[in-house]
């Protein structure tokens, strides 16, 4: 299934067509700031498992809880000390990825086996508008990019329309890699520096 949304002013009753879906362990395909993505409940064992088999990856890798706000960031994950949550406050929403220990919040079935867990807060509406009909975050994994610049939905459902319930079209996006950065661990860790401004880390 392909539904276009606008990237902008994503229509309410399309996003809430989404959302049933994802309530039923269905998979999607949207977009972030950065690239198109899959995602999925945070309680659906059964979809987390999907997106696995689709990408072919281990399943000891952690995917991405998407957040819409810093209260979200904060239920989600602990140990962050003020000064850390405060920089982050002022950056966000952009392309960054942060690993933190994972709160009791979480899902087992999510938790990596190091108990961390990496949350993003994308500019992205139509990712922040699922997240607050959803009322908690969604889980992330991007695209393969396969060393394309350039995003069409239309290829991706092409690709995708048999192993996905749901392709978002909100038009074609050039390809950015979001910033890792992992402050479960002291000194603090740049996993991949991306295309994102990481002054602020040594500020």
């Amino acid at each position: 299934m392909l539904i276009e949304i606008h990237p902008h002013n994503p229509q309410p009753r399309l996003i809430s067509q989404v959302i049933e879906l994802i309530k039923n362990d269905g998979v999607i395909i949207y977009s972030t700031d950065t690239t198109y993505s899959f995602g999925c409940s945070i309680q659906s064992k059964k979809a987390m498992k999907r997106i696995y088999q689709i990408k072919k990856i281990d399943k000891k890798k952690p995917l991405t809880f998407i957040c819409n706000d810093t209260k979200q960031f904060q239920q989600y994950t602990k140990g962050v000390s003020t000064p850390i949550f405060r920089k982050i406050k002022s950056i966000v929403p952009g392309p960054y990825t942060f690993i933190f220990e994972a709160s009791k919040m979480v899902p087992k079935i999510m938790l990596s086996p190091r108990s961390t867990i990496g949350v993003r807060m994308p500019d992205a509406a139509i990712a922040t508008m699922l997240v607050e009909q959803m009322g908690e975050p969604i889980l992330s994994s991007s695209l393969p990019s396969e060393g394309l610049e350039f995003h069409d939905p239309y290829e991706i459902h092409e690709e995708y329309e048999k192993l996905v319930d749901c392709v978002i079209d909100s038009g074609g996006l050039y390809l950015t890699r979001s910033a890792i950065i992992d402050f479960s661990v002291d000194p603090v860790e740049i996993i991949r520096a991306g295309d994102a401004d990481l002054g602020w880390i040594v500020d």
